[in-house]
């Protein structure tokens, strides 16, 4: 059995189980041994295991029998237990009910006999309390003050305490019986409250936080209670602004006294609020009255700047005032505060503003044009000017004498940069001084006048001046500076626009000011454009009239019908040099002027100007064979120096021009084949006859047939 029992080993497995005891069994190997295979006693062997395994099980099951019945019988004996317990516990909640009302009862009749004690006891003190007072009422008035309580200074808590007892006791007793005591009372009152005022000035002197504690909660119920915050307050500024910062002095003293006025006081809230307004009405009032009513009348500009920066640091005090404890409104309370201060110097900042900024300006124009030794020519308005005005638009007419400018723009940037820097300094003070209700109108009046002297008194009058500078088309070796104008006045604006969007536009963006302003700036810009637009157009007529004088200067009519033919050693005509050496300048002029598509606009306009006058100019000569060739090589320069335009129509005309140009040249049986090329097919056929009876061979070669 034992050895059955190893065979069960776990994990149980059947074939390992049967491999096991055939191994074990001798002569029952597979693969042989010492001893050869006997089948018959292996299966001897598995006869007696089958039966040691039968008695195993019967074995086995008759130990579950016996376990099963034994804890039958025990479960039997738990369930009688737990019934017991059951029952044993209802009983003993039965108890715990019963003791916990007759608790209840008793609780209730404790705390009904200690009402009954406290109704006895209550009057019983107040009576004892009554009889105190009166014994002390006969001491006063008697005249002797008898009793230690009011002898001894160590007693002086409990002498105030019945002092300010009797005081309101005798407040209502009549007047004519007991004048004498009431008043002697009165005096030993205010005597109290005196001496408890000092011993706490005293305390405060020494640091003693925690006897400062106790006087205050004595005093509290005195009327000198108000005056001892007051001592206290004003002890505690003593030393405290011994530096020239009073802001800074003001921070650093509120930070120390927040945390002192918290042990001492029981309402630390209103002890901190009361500092702070008299610090606010007394030593920032005065502080904000000495400095600004010494520059009010003598100094605006510095007026202005100490009010933008007092303002400035008495905000951000108060700001920095928020993070203690002054009640349930301090925004409410510190704004107060700053308008009590600064509300007389509020309502006329803008108009001292105002009148700063026209003043400053004026000067800084005048100082301008006196370093130039210019006297400034009034503009005319009026009927007489509009109607001039019109003309030169339409016609662009010069009228008027033309001016000598001698180079001189009359524009300033150091001028612009120190009228901006005002008109900034402006609308910072604006938006930090002005109500929030009047502040877009305030910052659109600081923006008229930067308009008024920015772009009327400068920028406007400097191209009235430009346009009267520009002299006729028909004038030799003329100065063209009115580009140089263009050049500055666009510099100066593009500063200008950035100011307008930086500094003013935050202020009016959510405001109906906002369309006023915009409508102002788009007026201004035209009013520019359309003085920029005419000095520039009478700027590309100066041009063509010099090309112009150029061309009838040096060009000659023997250039295109030269006497001997075969002698021609030129690339092109002398006329042609100097035309395209001017063009170029003024191209680059042009492009250091202007930016933007404003570039080719200009020079798309002087090109075309440009081909006209060559393409007239070429239409008044004859040539011979030799000459048109040489007319051919003038238009191939023209075209070379037009891509300097950098403008397709501009290289295009010239492209065409330069192919008429062939026609002059080309074999009388091939101009019906060159006309119907690819650049003159387009072309009127009138243009093309004319530029064929430019050639000098026109009538002997009967070329007017192939047009006929």
């Amino acid at each position: 059995m034992a050895t059955t029992a190893q065979l069960f080993e776990e994990p149980f497995d059947a074939d390992e189980y049967i491999e096991r005891l055939a191994w074990r069994t001798p002569g029952g190997g597979s693969k042989g041994g010492a001893e050869a295979f006997d089948p018959k006693r292996l299966l001897e062997e598995f006869e007696n295991h089958i039966e040691e395994l039968k008695q195993l099980d019967e074995k086995i099951q008759r130990r579950v029998e016996k376990l099963e019945h034994q804890c039958h019988r025990e479960a039997k004996e738990f369930a009688h237990k737990v019934q017991d317990l059951q029952r044993s516990n209802q009983v003993a909640f039965q108890h715990f009910q019963e003791l916990d009302e007759h608790i209840s009862y008793v609780a209730t009749k404790v705390c009904h006999l200690g009402d009954q004690l406290e109704g006895v006891n209550t009057p019983r003190q107040r009576a004892v309390e009554a009889q105190r007072l009166m014994t002390y009422f006969n001491e006063f008035l008697d005249g002797d003050l008898r009793s230690d309580v009011f002898n001894n200074p160590d007693k002086i808590k409990e002498a105030a305490d019945i002092i300010q007892k009797l005081h309101l006791i005798a407040q209502e007793l009549p007047f004519d019986r007991f004048a004498d005591v009431k008043a002697k009372i009165a005096s030993k009152y205010h005597d109290l409250e005196r001496q408890l005022i000092q011993e706490f000035t005293a305390a405060q002197r020494r640091g003693e936080i925690g006897r400062m504690r106790e006087v205050a909660a004595v005093l509290l119920h005195f009327k000198g209670y108000a005056h001892c915050v007051d001592v206290y307050i004003k002890q505690c500024q003593e030393g405290a602004y011994l530096r020239n910062d009073v802001f800074e002095d003001t921070a650093v003293l509120c930070q120390r006294v927040n945390k002192q006025v918290g042990e001492v006081f029981s309402s630390p809230e209103t002890v901190m609020a009361k500092l702070i307004q008299n610090i606010f009405e007394y030593k920032l009032q005065a502080h904000v009255k000495e400095k600004l009513d010494e520059t009010r009348h003598s100094d605006v500009e510095q007026y202005l700047k100490n009010l933008y920066d007092l303002y400035t640091r008495t905000t951000a005090l108060a700001t920095k005032l928020t993070e203690f404890n002054l009640g349930s409104d301090k925004h409410t309370f510190l704004s107060k505060l700053i308008k009590s201060i600064f509300s007389s110097y509020l309502e006329s900042y803008i108009d001292m503003e105002r009148d700063y900024l026209r003043t400053r300006g004026a000067m800084i124009l005048q100082r301008y044009y006196d370093s130039k030794n210019h006297q400034k020519r009034p503009i005319g308005t009026g009927s007489i000017q509009d109607l001039k005005e019109r003309i030169r638009q339409r016609t662009n007419l010069p009228l008027g004498p033309s001016i000598d400018t001698h180079g001189e723009t009359f524009l300033s940037p150091e001028l612009v940069v120190n009228l901006l820097q005002e008109t900034r300094h402006a609308f910072e003070r604006c938006h930090r001084l002005s109500d929030p209700s009047d502040l877009p109108k305030n910052a659109f009046s600081i923006f008229l006048l930067l308009v008024d002297h920015l772009c009327v008194e400068h920028i406007d009058y400097a191209l009235e001046i430009g346009l009267s500078a520009i002299p006729s088309s028909d004038a030799k070796n003329a100065n063209l500076y009115f580009l140089d104008v263009v050049q500055q006045a666009n510099s100066i604006f593009h500063l200008f626009d950035k100011q307008f969007n930086d500094q003013l536009m935050p202020l009016i963006s959510s405001s109906p000011k906002l369309a006023e302003c915009l409508h102002k700036k788009k007026e201004v810009i035209e009013q520019m454009e359309v003085k920029l637009d005419t000095g520039i157009d009478r700027t590309i007529n100066c041009m063509v009239g010099q090309m112009k004088h150029i061309l009838a200067t040096e060009q000659k009519k023997t250039d295109f019908r030269p006497e001997d033919e075969n002698n021609v050693m030129i690339q092109y005509t002398a006329a042609c040099s100097k035309v395209c050496a001017y063009v170029s300048r003024q191209v680059e002029h042009v492009r250091k002027s202007m930016d933007g598509k404003n570039v080719d606009t200009v020079l798309t306009e002087l090109g075309v100007r440009f081909h006209r006058l060559i393409h007239e100019h070429l239409q008044q000569y004859s040539y011979s064979s030799m000459g048109g060739m040489l007319a051919i090589c003038d238009v191939a320069e023209y075209r070379r120096c037009a891509k300097d335009f950098r403008v397709p129509l501009v290289l295009q005309l010239f492209d065409t021009l330069h192919a008429l140009c062939n026609l002059l040249v080309v074999a009388p049986d091939n101009l019906k084949q060159v006309c119907s090329g690819e650049q003159l097919t387009n072309l009127d056929r009138n243009l093309l006859h004319a530029f064929v009876q430019l050639r000098v061979d026109y009538r002997s070669a009967r070329l007017g047939r192939h047009f006929s």
